[in-house]
C-alpha cells in the first residue's frame, strides 16, 4: 500500500497551507483510495507558522489586542503549547496587515513585543519567534521598546524608533528590559540567511517589496548600519554580518541583540517539532509546495528543508507551486524530483487569487492520473 506525506507551505496571499494540503489529499484519495495519507501544515517562520504548529501539536491559539504596523490597535494572536509560546511576527507586523499602504520606513514591530509580553503573562518560559512576512525595517527596535528597552536621541529623550528614524538613536538603555526575557529561552526562526546590511541585506533585498524606493533603501541601510554600530559599542554584540540578521527587516539581528535570541532555520525547527522523520518511515512519495519557487527556495526555505530530508532517504519529492522563477536547477540539485506550476495561462495576481483553489485541484488531478499511467507502463 502506498504511503504519501503531504506537507506544503501556504501560497502567500492566495491560499493557506491547510487548504493546499486538503485539496491535494482529496485528489490523492480520488486516484488511490487505499493509500495511507499523512498531511501536515508547515511554514518556515513566516505567515502560517502558528497554525503549522497547531496542526500537529496540542496547544491553543491565544488572541490579544496589540499595536499594528502603523500604530493602530489590532486583534492578533500567538500559539501556546504548555510553557512554550509560538509568536508569529507577521500576525502583528506583517505585510497582509498593511495592504497596499507600503512604507518600510514608517512601520513598527512594537506589537510583536506586546505579543511576547502577553505570552510571558500566560506562563511561557520559551518563546519561538517566527520571523518572516514583515512589513517593517526597524531592526526589531519596536519590539524591544515594548519589552522595556529604552532608545534615546541626542538630547536624552526616549522614543520608539522605526526604520526611517534609526539614525536618530544615540543611546540604548537595557535596564528596563522585562526580567522574564532574561530568564526565558528565545529562539528566532528565520527562512533566510541574509545579513543585516549590504547588497544582500534587509533593506536592499526586502525593502522594495515593502514599498521602499532606491532613495529609501539607502536611508534604511544607513539606519540599520548605525544601529549595528551602537549595539556593538553599547551591548558588545556584533550583528552587522550575522547570518539571518536581515530576516524580517532586521528583526533577526534585533532579536539577538536585545532579547538574547538564538537564530535557527525556521523549516528545521518545524520539521523537528512535527517529527517529520517518523512520517517518512515507509513513505513512497512526499508532496510539498509554495506560492513561488526559484533559486531562493533552495536556501533555507520550506521546500529545501523538506528536500534535504527526503533526499537522504531517496524518497521522491514533488513540488506543486504557483509560479516557477529562475535558477530552477538549484531546486533539483537540492533534492526535489519534479516541479509543477498551477498557472496554466498568463494572469494578473488578482485573477490568480480568484482561481487558485480550482487550478490547484486541476493540476493535482493531472499529476496523479499521469502517475497512475506511468506506474502501469
Amino acid at each position: 500500500m502506498q504511503k504519501i506525506v503531504i506537507i506544503p507551505d501556504s501560497f502567500k496571499g492566495t491560499i493557506s497551507s491547510g487548504d493546499v494540503g486538503k485539496i491535494i489529499e482529496e485528489e490523492v484519495r480520488s486516484q488511490w483510495p487505499e493509500a495511507e495519507v499523512i498531511r501536515a501544515e508547515v511554514a518556515d517562520g513566516g505567515e502560517g507558522s502558528v497554525d503549522a504548529f497547531l496542526s500537529v501539536l496540542p496547544g491553543e491559539k491565544i488572541t490579544a489586542e496589540v499595536t499594528g504596523p502603523y500604530g493602530e490597535r489590532i486583534s492578533s494572536y500567538y500559539g501556546i503549547f504548555g510553557e512554550t509560546a509560538v509568536v508569529e511576527m507577521a500576525a502583528a507586523a506583517g505585510l497582509p496587515l498593511v495592504g497596499k499602504k507600503l512604507s518600510a520606513g514608517k512601520t513598527t514591530t512594537f506589537g510583536v513585543g506586546e505579543l511576547i509580553l502577553d505570552a510571558l503573562d500566560h506562563g511561557a518560559k520559551k518563546i519561538i519567534l517566527c520571523l518572516g512576512g514583515s512589513a517593517t525595517n526597524d531592526g526589531g527596535t519596536g519590539a524591544a521598546s515594548a519589552l522595556g528597552v529604552r532608545f534615546t536621541d541626542t538630547k536624552g529623550n526616549g522614543f520608539v524608533p522605526v526604520g526611517e528614524s534609526l539614525s536618530q538613536i544615540a543611546g540604548i538603555d537595557m535596564s528596563g528590559l522585562d526580567p522574564r526575557i532574561r530568564d526565558a529561552e528565545i529562539l528566532a526562526m528565520c527562512d533566510v540567511y541574509n545579513p543585516l546590511c549590504g547588497e544582500n541585506g534587509a533593506s536592499a533585498v526586502f525593502g522594495p517589496q515593502k514599498g521602499a524606493t532606491e532613495q529609501d533603501i539607502r536611508h534604511l541601510e544607513k539606519g540599520l548600519a548605525h544601529l549595528a554600530g551602537l549595539v556593538r559599542e553599547n551591548l558588545g554584540k556584533d550583528i552587522l554580518q550575522l547570518e539571518g540578521g536581515g530576516a524580517a527587516g532586521g528583526m533577526g539581528a534585533g532579536a539577538v541583540a536585545f532579547l538574547g535570541a538564538g537564530l535557527q532555520s525556521g523549516i528545521e525547527v518545524i520539521l523537528d517539532a512535527i517529527q517529520f522523520e517518523q512520517m517518512l518511515e515507509g513513505c513512497s512519495m512526499v508532496i510539498t509546495g509554495e506560492g513561488r519557487i526559484d533559486g531562493q527556495s533552495a536556501k533555507g526555505k520550506v521546500v529545501s528543508g523538506i528536500a534535504k530530508r527526503t533526499a537522504r532517504r531517496k524518497i521522491p519529492l514533488l513540488a506543486i507551486v504557483g509560479a516557477i522563477g529562475d535558477d530552477i536547477d538549484e531546486i533539483y540539485e537540492a533534492g526535489v524530483s519534479a516541479v509543477f506550476s498551477i498557472i496554466s495561462q498568463p494572469m494578473t495576481f488578482d485573477q490568480i487569487k480568484m482561481c487558485t483553489h480550482s487550478e490547484l485541484r486541476k493540476t493535482a488531478r493531472t499529476i496523479f492520473r499521469f502517475a497512475e499511467i506511468v506506474k502501469s507502463i
